[in-house]
């Protein structure tokens, strides 16, 4: 959803835009179509990125290795059948839609898109919709939208949650980050929840309701999803009020005139793929998974050497952590886990945050400033050459030697060596070293050396 500004598809319509009885004619290449009425006056419109992402690319993600693979028993001719034009219109008008699916010649060539040079995407959209199209549909189910909706992300991101636009939208959904924010996602340097596919998709419902409650209108709250609210109203405006997509057409900006031809023309290549010889790929669907909370940060490697579990895996269970960090110093944050892996994860926490935490977390909450004056040379005020003195650099080595004294602390009843090295700002592993401890049981009321 690149709600603020975006590179979205461009469509015309033959009736309203040219006239009655005039005939539209659509060219095509690889990253735009370009229609021409019947007195010669073109017009290019672009093809959106999603549309131009190789489906090569969308199979480098972890779930598409793991969990999808081409389908060897479909025995499919791999040729796409020629219908005329009453067979889409009639194919459209029987789907069970409450959303308006008419047909024009610019939804023709979308169509024609999908169902030819696109056939690898479609068969690929049609394996991962069994990972996404539920959660899709639960989050338009919560807030009473028309289901067909769940295939906006197939126009958006071709159902790449890792899909990022040149203008910055990102997720399934495409949220920018001024429309994500407004709509609850926490965005910072370390966590972007438009990548989260369940609160992505309850973040997009909202806001799609809220289209629909200033539109009434289901085209221009598509169109209004693509453009922002405020490039419709002004199309509406300029038209003299006329509140319809067709009748506003050549007032939208010109990324968005093809948005929901695209729309309808995914609605159809997800339906009736079976009518173009298309294979869906086959899905081995993942183990169930569950969330802990976390209340330290943690870093997925930490968490993938402990737990035994691939760190791709844990990537693609949890999206929304961009730079593999877990924040749950900040506000306890939530972890997606496979089923099976829950249970180690709590039994092996502290030797999880403690697992080489000097190397995968490095931001250090307190710095000691070193104090180099003793090696300094310079001049004075005077001009005079001169270097620490003597009895400063004696001082120093006696800091320096002081700051080295073993320090011990008394266990108190009921600590933990990983509270006590949290509290002494070192690890686990060194309390083990220095006190000669190979486990982790310790007693109250006992000498502990921290230093």
């Amino acid at each position: 959803m690149k709600i603020n500004i975006n590179n979205k598809l461009f469509i015309t319509i033959f009736t309203l835009l040219f006239g009655t009885g005039s005939t539209v004619h659509a060219q095509s290449d690889d990253n735009e179509i370009t229609v021409t009425d019947e007195d010669g006056k073109t017009e290019q419109i672009d093809i959106p990125e999603a549309m131009n992402l190789g489906v090569d690319s969308l199979l480098q993600l972890y779930y598409s290795q793991n969990y999808l693979q081409p389908d060897v028993d479909c025995n499919y001719r791999d040729v796409n059948p020629e219908y005329p034009k009453e067979v889409y219109i009639e194919r459209l008008g029987r789907m069970p839609n409450v959303m308006e699916m008419p047909y024009n010649d610019i939804v023709q060539k979308f169509i024609d898109r999908y169902t030819g040079r696109l056939r690898r995407s479609v068969s690929y959209m049609l394996g991962a919709s069994n990972f996404y199209m539920p959660i899709f549909e639960e989050a338009l189910e919560a807030y009473g939208l028309p289901l067909e909706l769940k295939y906006l992300p197939v126009i958006e991101s071709a159902l790449n949650p890792k899909a990022t636009s040149h203008v910055g939208a990102a997720g399934l959904w495409q949220f920018m980050v001024a429309t994500g924010k407004q709509y609850g996602l926490e965005i910072n340097s370390l966590v972007d929840e438009r990548r989260d596919p369940i609160k992505s998709s309850y973040a997009a419902a909202r806001f799609l309701k809220d289209l629909y409650k200033i539109y009434g209108d289901w085209s221009l709250v598509i169109a209004a999803y693509n453009c922002g609210p405020e490039n419709v109203r002004k199309a509406i405006q300029r038209s003299g009020g006329k509140a319809d997509y067709w009748s506003i057409y050549s007032y939208l900006p010109r990324e968005t005139r093809g948005y929901v031809p695209a729309f309808i023309a995914a609605n159809y290549a997800m339906n009736y793929y079976c009518e173009h010889n298309i294979c869906p790929m086959r899905t081995k669907l993942p183990a169930k998974t569950d969330t802990v909370v976390v209340n330290r940060d943690v870093h997925l490697q930490q968490i993938s050497d402990v737990c035994g579990i691939e760190l791709e895996e844990l990537r693609t269970l949890n999206p929304q952590y961009r730079r593999d960090i877990v924040n749950g110093g900040t506000k306890p944050s939530v972890l997606r886990l496979p089923a099976t892996v829950v249970n180690t994860f709590i039994q092996n926490e502290d030797s999880i945050y403690n697992h080489h935490a000097d190397r995968f977390l490095t931001r250090r909450s307190i710095v000691e400033v070193q104090d180099n004056s003793n090696q300094y040379s310079g001049y004075n005020r005077r001009g005079t050459s001169y270097s620490g003195s003597k009895k400063t650099y004696k001082k120093s080595r006696r800091s320096k030697g002081k700051s080295r004294r073993a320090k011990s602390v008394t266990i108190k009843p009921g600590q933990s060596l990983s509270e006590i090295a949290r509290k002494n700002h070192t690890t686990v592993k060194k309390l083990q070293q220095l006190n000669g401890i190979k486990g982790s049981n310790i007693r109250a009321g006992k000498k502990l050396r921290v230093k």
